[in-house]
């Protein structure tokens, strides 16, 4: 039971660490500040003027490190976890440097901070290295052992092991296996992975992990996600939970349509000048037409034209019919496959958003194509319809570009469950993220796909 007693100081280890770097980062900020900054502005503050603004310079760190994530010791891999907090400290410093040029009053000298953001990635990248060697020290991986039901349970086992600062998987054993003998196994390890079994099973087994304050881990059923969302409610003395269903209430859908209207907006006005120049690239390429129409679902099945630059050559389906895109698809133009990377060809859909067809932030839009072969073998797919289709969501933050629908009506649903506007909003920071520090396919990590006739690539032109 030592493991037990050492995670209940995570959280306070967490957060030592969390205060130290806010410490030294602030502390830098606070170096520049006086030292370049101070004596150079109009009205040179007292004080207690320099301390607010140094605060204020510490909640910027806070709240960016808390949108990517950068506070998730031992929850993120390294790299993860040095992109989050190089992105965050990147955006914290050009919000003080505009905050600073706001106070004096002209456009400051933009040396001390360029000079100071170079030193918080030297301490970042040193901090991170650090911090991953203590917290490795004091949390050794977890021994495991899963209980499967099926080769299903082979995905998740690859993947888990990739982690290997977290999770050692020291043994398995079918579900089919005596009762007994499983409970026998479960005591000897930290922590249980319970994937693919029976419900009843699952119960059974779950309930046991807790009796004896064993860890499990638990790959969620549709049916899972969905009680997930559900309101905590009494019938007099009994409690129920409740599971409304019917995708957002009117107030969460008023606010993210205004969110949408006032974002899709401005980023049309930012972005002109980046969609002028990539519609007069795709069209001087071929002289083909400058953007690709294609019919997408969206919430209730309505079926929209969404827009894109186009990236393939003219009728690139005339001969083959839909089928998904691979990423040396012969297809792909030479600019189409730079608006590709760089996702610019997704731009037009900020005008899919403006009327409404499509949000910010929602389940990618599917064919109505893929979606009826999708259904064939998850006629839970179209849950996933019960809000607006997004330029981007929880799926592509969270997943990266091989995840199988499966995993992504899984995730697409987590997202439906438990929406709310702050969700939104990290989801539109996580993508930032997502764009600068592309994710790694399954394949490219090594992990071992399992083979389906629906799985594939969600980008499909």
């Amino acid at each position: 039971m030592e493991h037990i007693k050492r995670d209940r100081y995570k959280r306070i280890i967490s957060l030592c660490f969390a205060l130290v770097m806010m410490g030294i980062l602030t502390g830098g900020f606070a170096f520049v500040w006086y030292k370049y900054y101070s004596e150079t502005i109009i009205l040179p503050y007292y004080r207690r003027g320099n301390w607010v603004l140094i605060g204020i310079y510490s909640l910027l760190v806070y709240l960016f490190f808390k949108a990517y994530g950068g506070f998730k010791f031992g929850y993120l891999k390294k790299t993860d976890m040095l992109y989050s907090q190089l992105l965050s400290v990147a955006c914290a410093d050009f919000v003080a440097y505009f905050l600073i040029s706001l106070i004096g009053r002209d456009f400051m000298a933009v040396s001390p901070i360029i000079m100071l953001t170079f030193a918080d990635f030297g301490f970042i990248a040193l901090w991170t290295l650090v911090t991953g060697r203590i917290y490795f020290l004091i949390y050794p991986p977890r021994k495991l052992m899963i209980l499967y039901g099926s080769h299903q349970a082979a995905s998740l086992v690859m993947k888990m092991s990739r982690r290997v600062d977290k999770y050692m998987i020291c043994e398995s054993i079918s579900a089919s296996e005596d009762p007994e003998k499983i409970k026998e196994l479960i005591l000897k390890y930290e922590g249980v992975i319970i994937c693919d079994i029976s419900a009843e099973q699952r119960n059974n087994y779950v309930k046991f992990c807790y009796e004896n304050s064993i860890r499990s881990y638990i790959a969620p059923k549709i049916s899972d996600i969905i009680i997930r969302g559900a309101d905590d409610i009494r019938l007099f003395d009994t409690p129920l939970l409740l599971c409304r269903n019917y995708g957002l209430d009117f107030e969460q859908r008023f606010l993210k349509r205004s969110f949408d209207i006032v974002f899709s907006i401005i980023a049309i006005l930012l972005l002109s000048p980046i969609m002028i120049v990539s519609a007069v690239a795709v069209k001087l390429y071929d002289g083909g037409p400058v953007l690709y129409k294609q019919k997408r679902l969206t919430i209730n099945g309505r079926e929209f034209n969404v827009y894109k630059f186009r990236s393939m050559i003219v009728d690139a389906e005339k001969n083959s019919g839909p089928v998904l895109a691979s990423d040396d698809d012969p297809r792909i133009t030479p600019v189409g496959k730079f608006l590709r990377a760089v996702r610019f060809d997704e731009f037009p859909q900020l005008f899919n958003i403006l009327k409404g067809e499509m949000s910010v932030v929602g389940p990618r839009p599917e064919r109505p194509e893929l979606t009826k072969l999708y259904q064939e073998e998850m006629p839970e797919f179209e849950f996933r319809l019960k809000v607006k289709a997004g330029l981007t969501g929880y799926a592509q933050v969270t997943g990266v570009y091989d995840t199988t629908p499966y995993d992504k009506l899984k995730m697409d649903l987590m997202y439906i469950e438990n929406y709310s506007f702050r969700m939104d909003l990290q989801i539109i920071f996580m993508t930032v993220k997502t764009m600068l520090f592309p994710p790694k396919t399954n394949a490219e990590s090594g992990e071992v796909v399992i083979s389906d006739s629906v799985h594939g690539k969600e980008d499909d032109r």
